[in-house]
Parts: structure tokens; sequence; C-alpha cells
């Protein structure tokens, strides 16, 4: 799928577009027992009922850098007993947000979110540790990768001494006050791939998770230099950006492929920024007015992906209220649905719990039952397999109980995940 969530860094980097008059920009700003050590109740639907918890610039977890191993295990242990008691069945940890690891990875070093310097160790396994407890609570575990942001800064200096992009300076590209690695070079590709399978053979994930970075959000007045590569590898392809998005493509395929090499069972899904392209720029669009189409800026051409099942599942970011004028939630529901029908790929939508309540929201994001309709509206969609809520600290917070009106509405009883 924030950031310093991921949510924060995308609505950063968009705050410079400029959008036609009532244009949307992107809003981002990723069980089945009462209690942990109950007895498991009869699951009695199949829905996704997941939540995110983000560790880019400790968004929900850890708390803060530096906090001792079982100060942080208690935080994680706390949110998914959270998870539980709101009879949620699915958690999406972000285990790699800046080219690090929360597992002991040969390939990377330990993220400076645990300890606050990149590569010293945290003195335990956050990921072994999220997945033995989320399965003991009957929880479902969704490892969330970010593929290419190597940083929050540009200077390849303040990584540690051993990064790989400090080694192969040539792999990362500064951009928007970050630093990312090429999607274009095919020996970046084939690194972080190698770096994320190394997690999904060391345990036993119930998904990889990818959510809305690929290329970098746009940034006005600025340009993602891959001249290079695209020089080296582009030569077949009609445009740059049709170079840019089989690059995408490729690491899509290519990662499904790896999955289901290393762990066959582990299912793959992406959470794309809700708005594939406009209507007005293709006829197969949704009827909206986002100042950023996925398949334009991001160079990710979700609905592809859904059509050809190159994925398990989707949870498209539909972070805007019923009846918004840009991007009406209501709408891209129902475009979604239309894009996922007939497909083997399961559709979950992405919601904006951490809006409700926030100050500068508009006014429906006041009302404690507006995300309880968007369940409502979603649950005429027979395509729409579950919802996932952004995110974890939201979900202990529940400034207007937004949360627990859809658990009360719609959570009565416990659920399975959909497989």
């Amino acid at each position: 799928m924030g950031r310093m969530s991921r949510r924060v860094f995308a609505l950063a980097a968009l705050s410079t577009l400029v959008t036609a008059p009532g244009a949307v920009a992107a809003d981002t700003g990723g069980p089945a027992r009462e209690v942990a050590g109950a007895g498991r109740a009869p699951r009695t639907t199949a829905e996704m009922r997941g939540v995110w918890i983000a560790t880019v610039g400790n968004r929900d977890w850890p708390s803060r850098p530096g906090r001792t191993a079982a100060e942080q295990r208690k935080e994680l242990i706390a949110h998914l007993d959270r998870a539980v008691r709101h009879r949620l069945n699915t958690v999406i940890l972000q285990v790699r947000p800046t080219a690090d690891a929360l597992w002991p990875s040969p390939y990377e070093p330990w993220s400076e979110y645990l300890t606050g310097t990149q590569g010293r160790n945290p003195g335990w396994d956050p990921l072994g540790t999220a997945v033995t407890e989320a399965h003991a609570r009957g929880l479902r575990l969704h490892a969330w990768f970010n593929p290419y942001r190597i940083a929050n800064h540009t200077d390849p200096g303040r990584l540690a001494a051993a990064h790989p992009a400090r080694r192969h300076p040539t792999w990362a590209v500064p951009y928007g006050g970050r630093l990312y690695y090429n999607p274009g070079l095919p020996e970046v590709r084939a690194f972080v791939q190698r770096a994320m399978l190394d997690a999904v053979a060391r345990y036993p994930l119930d998904a990889v998770h990818f959510d809305d970075y690929f290329y970098p959000y746009p940034v006005a007045g600025q340009t993602f230099d891959d001249d290079d590569a695209y020089d080296r590898h582009g030569g077949a392809f009609p445009s740059r950006a049709a170079w840019r998005r089989d690059n995408i493509d490729t690491l899509v395929r290519e990662m499904a492929a790896g999955i289901r090499r290393v762990r066959p069972g582990t299912r793959f899904g992406i959470s794309p920024f809700g708005v594939w392209r406009n209507a007005t720029t293709d006829a197969r669009g949704s009827d909206t007015r986002a100042g950023v189409e996925t398949y334009d800026d991001l160079y990710a051409d979700t609905r592809t992906w859904v059509r050809e099942h190159w994925i398990d599942y989707v949870a498209p970011q539909l972070y805007w209220h019923i009846g918004n004028a840009g991007a009406d939630y209501a709408e891209l529901v129902a475009w979604w649905a239309r894009v996922a029908k007939g497909t083997k790929t399961q559709l979950y939508i992405g919601e904006a719990l951490y809006r409700a309540g926030t100050a500068g929201q508009p006014s429906a994001w006041r009302d404690p039952v507006e995300l309880s309709r968007h369940l409502t509206l979603a649950a005429g969609y027979p395509q729409v397999r579950g919802h996932v809520f952004f995110a974890a600290k939201d979900v202990a917070a529940d400034r207007i109980g937004a949360m627990a009106r859809v658990a009360a509405d719609h959570y009565r009883g416990p659920a399975e995940p959909p497989r």
C-alpha cells in the first residue's frame, strides 16, 4: 500500500499536483475469537476482515524506535488482541518498509524503525513472532512489502554501511526528496524478489502483500531519472510509459511465480490507489476526476492484474466518502466489482478508518455511521469479499466510534477469510 505512513507519504508527494477544479488527488494518507486464549467460535461466513499495521515512520507499530524487545512485543500483541476483539480475521503487517527487514534477512539490514539505527539487531524476530502469535489467535498474517522504496531521504550515506543501495549506487534514483530503487533495471527486480522471497521461505505466511508504491507518485516539476535504464532496456517498447508499465507487470508476474515456487498455497495480494483511470482518459475507467491514475502515473496496470488473475486478491484504497464529487466511493465500488466479475481475483475494499473523526476531513467523516454505510453499500456487490481498514492505531483510537459501529452492524459473528 504509509508515511510517514504510506498515506501521509502519498499526500506529501501529491500536494504539489495541479488538478482541475473539483478534481481529486491521492487520498492515501495495507478474528474470530473474542479474547486471546478463548475457545474458537464456529465460523459461519467467509469474508476478509483485515487491518493494516504500518511500521514506516513508526506509524502504527512500534510506537517509537528504541523500545525494548519486550515492549515492542507487548505492543504487537496488543494490536493482535484488539483485532480479535473487533472480530477481524487478518492482519497485514508491514515488514519491509524501506528496503530493510523486520526479520533476520541475509539481504537487507534490520529496520531503523525497530531500534532507531538501521542495521542494529533488535534482539528478537518481529515477523516470526507476529506469525506465531497471529496464528495462535486464529488470525491470518499477510506480510506487507514495499518493493522499491529505499529511504525517506536522498542521502545514501545515511543508510547502513552494507546496504545494497550503497554497494550498488547505480540502482538508486533520488526523487521528490526520497530514494528509490530503479524498477527499470532487471538486476534490481531480481534482487528485490530475492529479498522478499526470503521471508516467504522462512515463515508460514498466509499471503504476500504489496501496497500502492511502484513508480513513485508524481511530484510537480521533477523527473524520475531512468534515462540510462530506458536506453539499455526500453528499445522494444513504443514509449517510456509502456516500458515502465511492463517493468511493473513483470515484477508482479515473477513475484507471483516465485511465491508459488517457494511456498505453494501462500497468496499474493496488492492494495493499489483506488483509481485505475478516469473515464475521461479511458472509456473503461471509472466516472471519477482523480488527479492521479495508477495506469498513467504509477505505471501500475491494476485492471490487467485482476482480469488476468496475476494476483489472488486486490484491495483498492477507496478512501473517499459516499457522494464525493470527484471520486465517489459508491462509483468506485461498482467499478471494481465490474472489473473483478468473472475473474478468479478476489476483491476486498480498502477503507479509510484513519479519516473518521480526524480534524480537517469532510463532514461525512464526522459521522460515525459513514464507514458502516460503506460496508452496507458494498454488500450489494457479490464480487466484494470483504474489507481492510487503515490502520491499526486508528482501530485502537476509534475517535468517534466508527470501528465499533462497523463491528456492531456487520461483524456480530466470526468469519473465516476467503480462500
